[in-house]
């Protein structure tokens, strides 16, 4: 299986794990990543307020890296805010002709021009529909027996574009968290909105949604994710939201293809653990890391 491969500025920066993480295990299951060149910042959320036309334009010059690489290729996109704007862009390349034309009168601008042949996909659906929990489990020598792992898909993955799942009650992870020989927690916060970010911007309304996600996940050794956005959030504000709820609501917090790696055997060093915020030491004691 071959994919081209957008990892996106996150991966780059603040979630530099996830990219390794994603390069290790997609590699150890046989699957080949070519990372699109010359990719640029996806417009995030920030462009969509400034100009409609920008937002898609930033995603479809992407779009038309990809299509100069291979005219059919499929898009391995893991974050699901690049995600979404790259959908975005390639529904009005398909689908809106006036659209499609102001972004191609655009692009021209940088001698390039897009037509959304491609597919883009999100990481969470290469994994669950083209490798599959059975087909991956083949390449895990190693249990996770023992470990209770609760499922947190956030918003853009799997809104609006009903894709892979359904964005009410996701299933997509429960057979790869399976495959790994870990138990699946049962939560209703799995598709719930993490605040995104109004952590930063109105601290009082979105610590409130990443605690109400944390109290929910007690009972379980750790959440694993699929978003820079929702890692970030319940990874790095543990501390503030644990003292203005009066409790503590530390608990590790892994993305997805971390957890999977772990079962492949890769070592921590190759999944990026170091790089993670909220480790516990339950959690390493528990995997013997």
């Amino acid at each position: 299986m071959n994919y081209l491969y957008y990892p996106g500025c996150s991966l780059t920066g603040s979630a530099r794990e996830y990219d390794l993480a994603i390069r290790s295990v997609m590699a150890a299951a046989g699957a080949t990543l070519t990372e699109i060149e010359d990719w640029t910042c996806c417009g995030a959320s920030a462009a969509a307020p400034v100009s409609h036309l920008l937002a898609l334009s930033l995603g479809a010059r992407n779009l038309a890296l990809a299509e100069k690489m291979t005219a059919e290729g499929e898009i391995l996109v893991p974050c699901s805010a690049c995600y979404l704007n790259l959908k975005r862009a390639h529904t009005a390349l398909n689908q809106h002709a006036e659209d499609r034309t102001r972004i191609n009168a655009a692009l021209s601008a940088v001698d390039l021009s897009a037509s959304g042949r491609g597919r883009v996909r999100h990481l969470l659906d290469v994994l669950a529909t083209d490798l599959g929990s059975d087909d991956l489990a083949g390449h895990m020598p190693r249990s996770l027996a023992g470990l209770v792992v609760a499922p947190y898909y956030g918003c853009q993955c799997l809104r609006p574009f009903v894709e892979f799942d359904d964005p009410e009650r996701p299933v997509s992870m429960t057979a790869l968290i399976q495959a790994t020989g870990a138990d699946v927690f049962a939560w209703e916060m799995g598709a719930r909105c993490c605040g995104a970010s109004l952590v930063s911007t109105r601290p009082s309304v979105g610590l409130k949604r990443v605690t109400a996600i944390l109290r929910a996940a007690r009972g379980a050794d750790l959440i694993v994710t699929v978003c820079p956005m929702c890692q970030m959030n319940l990874d790095a504000w543990q501390a503030r939201a644990s003292r203005a709820a009066g409790e503590d609501l530390s608990i590790s917090v892994l993305y997805l293809p971390q957890l999977l790696g772990l079962a492949m055997g890769l070592s921590k060093e190759a999944l990026g653990l170091n790089l993670n915020l909220a480790v516990m030491e339950p959690f390493l004691e528990k995997i013997a890391m």
